[in-house]
């Protein structure tokens, strides 16, 4: 299998994270691809009509895209149990470390891929809202599924946390948020992480 990525993106991590935590990265090929929202690395385009990465080029089938979808593919082959399709808490848990991965993804693109005098600054506050939005509600709500054995829940919100470190360190999600610090502070030290750590 072949999985089309670039590093910095949290989404193709939280695959990466999986694939570790599943003991198969020996078992896919990473394909780098220099890709964004306007200029479509072909290679993403190939595996993806959407030109969104990640995407998974499997050996036996189409290939496979969106993250939620190829970890599931992967826990499953590799019968690892990181994700329950039962646990409606958990996959709730997993959407919104999603979302503040898209919106982080979209304060990013408005600065780099729009010209000054096109950027609209109240739109990228906006998205810093909702990310904000979600880690409050993880802090006030969540850390409870944030304990105990690996989940893919545990993984999206770990990989959000890191981009927005990565990207948006200078904001300070940390602040008012002792329990997503300390909890952050231990699972990034997973090796894991730290293998698919963004550069």
């Amino acid at each position: 299998m072949k999985l089309i990525h670039a590093p910095a993106s949290p989404f193709v991590r939280k695959v990466r994270v999986t694939l570790i935590a599943c003991n198969m990265a020996d078992r896919v090929e990473l394909v780098p691809v220099a890709t964004t929202a306007l200029a479509t690395a072909p290679a993403a385009r190939a595996a993806n009509p959407l030109g969104k990465i990640p995407a998974l080029i499997r050996d036996d089938g189409p290939a496979l895209h969106d993250s939620g979808v190829i970890c599931r593919y992967l826990d499953t082959l590799a019968g690892a149990g990181l994700f329950d399709p039962t646990d409606w808490a958990a996959m709730t848990l997993e959407s919104l470390a999603d979302g503040i991965m898209e919106a982080g993804v979209l304060m990013v693109y408005e600065t780099r891929l729009r010209p000054p005098e096109a950027q609209f600054a109240p739109w990228v506050e906006a998205q810093w809202g909702k990310i904000t939005g979600a880690l409050d509600d993880i802090e006030a709500n969540w850390m409870g599924y944030l304990d105990g054995p690996l989940t893919g829940a545990q993984i999206a919100v770990g990989c959000a946390l890191g981009y927005l470190d990565f990207r948006h360190g200078a904001r300070n999600w940390r602040a008012g948020r002792g329990g997503l610090d300390d909890w952050f502070a231990a699972f990034s030290q997973r090796d894991a992480m730290l293998a698919t750590q963004p550069a």
